[in-house]
């Protein structure tokens, strides 16, 4: 590794206690989507203090942020989020559920390790340019909601992203693994109806009932799915069923809908049925439906070019080390929930050959912590979640990876997972991918044919445009 490279190693490590303590503090915040004041206001701290040029608020997001460090091209962007689940709270460290501040929130996909990696990775950078004094940019973005406000979509929606070169990013998993593949597009949409109370035995004839048209209209949607893409998926909850008096008739009544397709424009066209569908529930009940939108995420592109780059910067660095002891704990905690005998990885989940491969890695390691690197792949592969990350993906080139952070087949978004973002196997984690995102900046700030191959790339796989999932008068918001 390039003298240059090492130094910006030995940065995140000396920076390690920082990382660790912003990584502790998300955590014991835990503030739910759109509302992590006190998570954002930490970072902004921090990176001012660190040298870093920072603006709160941005695309009038009250907690998003940039924090940019350098001058000149190439712009490199580090992806941040800071965001918790509801009913998640949950103590750090133990192996049983015991919730850490009675019906509280917690980081159960792990975003407090999400951040502070991030964090890592633009220290590390940044130390490269005050080294090298070479032209260059690095931008640490603070990307609330990603839990339910799709931040990232609402600033692609402001073009915020075509500024960069390229942009990086990391999640936790149960695996040490460069991501690759195309994901669902995702849109949420409440839909309020407001009918005429009544009484349902003396006088049925002049209700109108809300509860009727939100149940006409979940029909009207079962019978959409037999014509929609088979990679399409449409969910809902009822989150008001207008009461509890079931000898009124219920004069409100709301549902949430979530509609996700393979690609985002056939979202919007598939969300455009749903729509067409509460206003006919509407007519039939003599009820008005009111739409509330809620946020809206693309499809991940993949950037071949950006993965190979991670790929061989985690050859180079490995994969996070562990101690007997936190081995010993991992293997207890799989023991806490079902499928921790899994295949992990992208490559596992699509190619049988890859999985046998996967397998081979597993039985050989011997723990519930996967303690190598998965191979590379670059084929098709398709995840039906949905994350925001993809709207970035359609404005500038971008990569991913994951690394290790909680036990083979953890479930996701689970008291398992809070539990063990507040241990050193959990923060070791973060540290570690924040390395190899900053490697892999280095490469990109120092080899112009990298990004030039990757920007290539980018425009052949976006040639068809981006549509972009939130309508234009839409400001971030969570469902009622």
């Amino acid at each position: 590794m390039e003298q240059s490279k090492q130094a910006a190693i030995a940065a995140i490590e000396a920076k390690a206690d920082l990382v660790y303590s912003v990584s502790d503090a998300i955590w014991e915040y835990a503030e739910l989507s759109l509302q992590e004041e006190k998570s954002a206001a930490h970072y902004c701290k921090v990176l001012e203090k660190e040298g870093f040029t920072v603006e709160k608020g941005i695309c009038n997001i009250p907690t998003a942020f940039s924090a940019a460090y350098g001058k000149g091209r190439p712009m490199i962007g580090i992806l941040a989020e800071y965001d918790a689940l509801s009913s998640l709270s949950q103590e750090g460290g133990i192996l049983e559920r015991r919730e850490h501040i009675p019906n509280g929130c917690g980081h159960g996909c792990g975003h407090n390790l999400l951040g502070a990696g991030a964090l890592a990775a633009a220290l590390g950078v940044k130390n490269y340019l005050e080294q090298t004094k070479r032209s260059g940019t690095v931008i640490l973005y603070g990307c609330p909601g990603e839990e339910g406000g799709a931040a990232k979509a609402f600033m692609a929606r402001e073009n915020l992203w075509r500024s960069l070169d390229a942009a990086l990013t990391w999640h936790p998993d149960d695996a040490n693994e460069v991501v690759t593949g195309s994901s669902n597009s995702c849109i949420q949409t409440q839909y309020l109806f407001t009918g005429v109370a009544a009484h349902a035995a003396g006088d049925p004839e002049r209700g109108r009932s809300a509860l009727d048209a939100v149940e006409l209209m979940n029909i009207g949607v079962q019978f959409l799915r037999e014509h929609m893409s088979s990679r399409a998926r449409i969910h809902y909850a009822i989150t008001d069923a207008g009461g509890r008096s079931p000898n009124v008739v219920q004069p409100r009544a709301s549902v949430l809908y979530m509609v996700r397709s393979n690609r985002v424009a056939e979202a919007v066209e598939l969300q455009e049925r749903v729509d067409k569908i509460a206003q006919g529930a509407a007519l039939m009940t003599g009820t008005t439906v009111e739409k509330k939108f809620i946020d809206g995420l693309a499809d991940t592109v993949p950037n071949h070019t950006l993965e190979s780059v991670l790929y061989r910067n985690f050859e180079t660095l490995g994969v996070p080390v562990h101690t007997a002891e936190e081995h010993a704990w991992a293997d207890a905690l799989a023991e806490t929930y079902p499928g921790s005998g899994r295949l992990p990885g992208i490559g596992a989940e699509n190619d049988g050959t890859v999985a046998e491969q996967v397998q081979a890695l597993r039985e050989a390691n011997g723990h519930a912590m996967n303690d190598f690197l998965l191979p590379l792949y670059q084929r098709d592969a398709f995840n039906p979640g949905s994350t925001d990350v993809g709207d970035v993906s359609w404005q500038t080139p971008t990569g991913q990876i994951h690394a290790a952070a909680w036990p083979n087949g953890a479930p996701g978004h689970s008291w398992q997972n809070v539990s063990i973002g507040r241990t050193d196997i959990g923060r070791r984690a973060a540290l570690h991918a924040g390395k190899v995102l900053a490697a892999a900046a280095i490469d990109l700030l120092e080899n112009p044919a990298l990004l030039d191959a990757a920007k290539a790339e980018f425009e052949r796989q976006t040639a068809s445009g981006y549509t972009c999932p939130i309508p234009a008068d839409a400001v971030p918001t969570v469902a009622d």
